[in-house]
């Protein structure tokens, strides 16, 4: 089984190209965890639009503060 995780933070400008990325692998990953920082932009929205027509399973878990790196 193939997982990916994904830290994001204000992450609108480059999350679809590096999701579109992650998906057209030879051996895309049966799931793809992300953890938001508390993004102000819409990183979250264009991810669930993006991988709406991808099969494998999603989580997503927004921290409740801003935790920095």
């Amino acid at each position: 089984m193939i997982s990916v995780a994904l830290c994001t933070y204000n992450g609108s400008k480059h999350i679809r190209e590096q999701l579109e990325s992650i998906l057209n692998q030879k051996m895309p990953p049966h799931e793809i965890v992300v953890c938001d920082d508390c993004s102000s932009d819409n990183t979250l929205d264009i991810f669930q639009n993006t991988s709406n027509s991808w099969d494998g399973a999603t989580t997503i878990i927004c921290n409740e503060i801003n935790l920095g790196y």
